[in-house]
């Protein structure tokens, strides 16, 4: 967006010919999204009595990998184990996981007061290479494990950075920049010293090498910020805004710093014939976790903080010395439940799906694309599929059951991850379109062919009556189902029976169940002499009614009701 890349971009014109295989590749995109989506759905919903089962080439297989962490959760049986500690001259070294109590017990006790023997130590330089830049996922990923943003809000944030021309383009899936954008970067980063960083007195070598690489930048390079944060009042930018910024500018930090370096060392303990380890690390040179850090207290952010036992610094150890035992003591340990998914785990997921049944070399792995990845998931969300709880991100009953309806060829990651390699290679002219879409129309036709009829039992895993509708309960005056329809609920033996309001106001679905199992209920807004008022209804019998509109008499029956009236809230 910036006004000396677009000109560089106008006097570097390509011929649009270049671009014909992006083309189909795209379209093949649409057209088999639409067909897979729009017969399954169609298919599913017919099928399974008429709630919209909604059913799509990615979001199927999103679902599914949560639908199985689920019953992984579900199924997980917890299991105690106990360890051993020997503690003396500043270590606490611990045994192997032993199941039985008493056994770790005795084995805690036969130590006390003897010595240990150091029979094995190994000192390493580690490293930890600085971080990639930011392609899409990686930010959004980022910023829901810090900011608990959700993918569809970092988006938002970014393309509303963008349209302002603080950041370059947002749906990107590479992580470098391309090798003429090495002045770029430099000016930038000495822009984010100037207008982000002006407090801080770092001292920055920036490697900025090792960010670019042309081959690795496909249709946009990673995001960065732009020359505009020197010029524009950063101030007036919102904060959530402000956050993504900070993070984009932080990470090109990070990516051009040096890399961190620690001496980590693991030792051995051998007391009364049972080995003990200890581990620890002193770090030699912080490296890019500086920025790291700086951001981090900067923002205070909402990351989970993990208690890491060997980040201790050690006592000197060598081989063939003796420690003192001071204490021992068993800990009891619990086998760790499998965790939900979080938006940050679930794009990570998604991005890495069938990537373990594919070659290294593969180009695009995974399940839609960066831009797409976050309309998915509100997607399944929206459609009641998938519900969030605080950061996770859990299925609901329709979710699972929807998934156990459906078959392996529209929930598999690794078959839609393959899909997904074949558009790149339909971009780059490696396969034809027709070949492609083949498969599809294929695949499409055999699942209608293949899923003809369900029994009467499984038309009602979706709580779907014989209209299609959702059921709520039983009419009270004549049994028949009382369904959700498109002006309200209603009894569907047309019985005359009002189910839908109450004292003339609209009721919403869970009022309709409550009422028609005999439930009181709290209605907002019911109109008096004196304006409007709240209430609890409690339905007591049915009463008919009639009245004239437009010259015609309208008869039916309705709820009588008792009201009971909240406590008034003292002003």
């Amino acid at each position: 967006m910036e006004e000396s890349a677009i000109k560089e971009g106008f006097s570097n014109l390509r011929p649009g010919s270049e671009y014909d295989h992006l083309y189909e590749s795209a379209l093949c995109r649409q057209e088999a999204d639409w067909l897979v989506g729009i017969n399954g759905t169609r298919l599913f919903t017919v099928l399974y009595g008429g709630k919209a089962l909604k059913v799509g080439r990615v979001q199927t297989p999103t679902l599914a990998m949560l639908v199985d962490r689920e019953a992984k959760i579900m199924n997980f049986k917890k299991e105690a184990y106990y360890v051993a500690h020997i503690l003396g001259n500043g270590l606490d070294a611990v045994s192997e996981h032993i199941r039985d109590k008493a056994e770790a017990e005795k084995i805690a006790g036969a130590c006390a007061n003897g010595q240990a023997l150091v029979t094995a130590v190994v000192k390493e330089e580690k490293w930890i290479a600085p971080p990639k830049l930011y392609d899409l996922t990686t930010l959004q990923r980022d910023a829901n494990r810090l900011f608990g943003f959700t993918a569809k809000q970092t988006l938002e944030y970014t393309q509303s950075l963008y349209e302002k021309k603080l950041v370059t383009y947002p749906r990107t899936d590479s992580q470098y920049l391309s090798d003429d954008m090495e002045g770029t970067a430099r000016n930038v980063i000495e822009a984010i010293f100037n207008s982000l960083l002006f407090e801080q007195n770092i001292m920055f070598n920036p490697d900025v090498k090792k960010v670019l690489n042309s081959k690795k930048v496909t249709d946009h390079h990673a995001i960065i910020p732009t020359m505009e944060i020197v010029k524009q009042d950063l101030k007036a930018i919102p904060e959530s805004e402000m956050k993504i910024l900070s993070l984009c500018a932080n990470r090109l930090l990070c990516a051009t710093a040096e890399k961190h370096i620690y001496n980590s060392t693991k030792a051995e303990l051998t007391c009364n014939g049972m080995v003990f380890k200890v581990s620890g690390k002193a770090i030699w040179k912080n490296g890019w976790k500086d920025f790291e850090d700086f951001f981090k207290n900067s923002y205070k952010t909402t990351e989970d903080k993990k208690d890491s036992d060997d980040t201790k610094k050690l006592p000197e150890l060598t081989e063939g010395m003796t420690v003192t035992v001071e204490d021992t003591r068993v800990s009891e340990h619990f086998t760790q439940l499998p965790k939900h998914y979080t938006e940050d785990s679930l794009l990570s997921a998604m991005e890495r799906a069938g990537s373990e049944d594919m070659d290294d070399d593969v180009e695009r792995k995974g399940l839609g694309t960066p831009a797409t990845r976050a309309d998915i998931i509100e997607k399944l969300v929206k459609d009641g599929f998938v519900k969030r709880e605080k950061k996770q991100m859990i299925p609901t009953e329709d979710g699972m059951k929807l998934i156990t309806v459906l078959p392996d060829v529209v929930k598999s990651p690794k078959l839609t991850a393959d899909w997904e390699n074949e558009l790149t290679q339909v971009s780059k002219g490696e396969v034809s379109a027709g070949q492609f879409m083949a498969g599809i129309k294929a695949m499409v036709s055999d699942l209608v062919k293949a899923y003809h009829s369900v029994s009467d039992e499984q038309k009602a895993m979706f709580g779907a009556g014989k209209s299609g509708q959702e059921v709520l309960g039983k009419c009270p005056k004549c049994g028949a189902d009382v369904v959700k329809g498109k002006f309200g609920a209603y009894c569907t033996g047309k019985c005359g029976m009002n189910v839908g309001k109450a004292l003339g106001v609209t009721l919403s679905d869970s009022q309709v169940k409550s009422l028609l199992q005999g439930k009181k209920i709290l209605v907002k807004g019911l109109k008096g002499k004196k304006g409007s008022y709240d209430a609890y209804l409690i339905p007591e019998s049915i009463e008919e009614f009639s009245y004239t509109k437009d010259g015609k008499e309208i008869k039916g029956f309705q709820y009588k009701f008792n009201m009971e009236f909240p406590p008034k809230k003292d002003k």
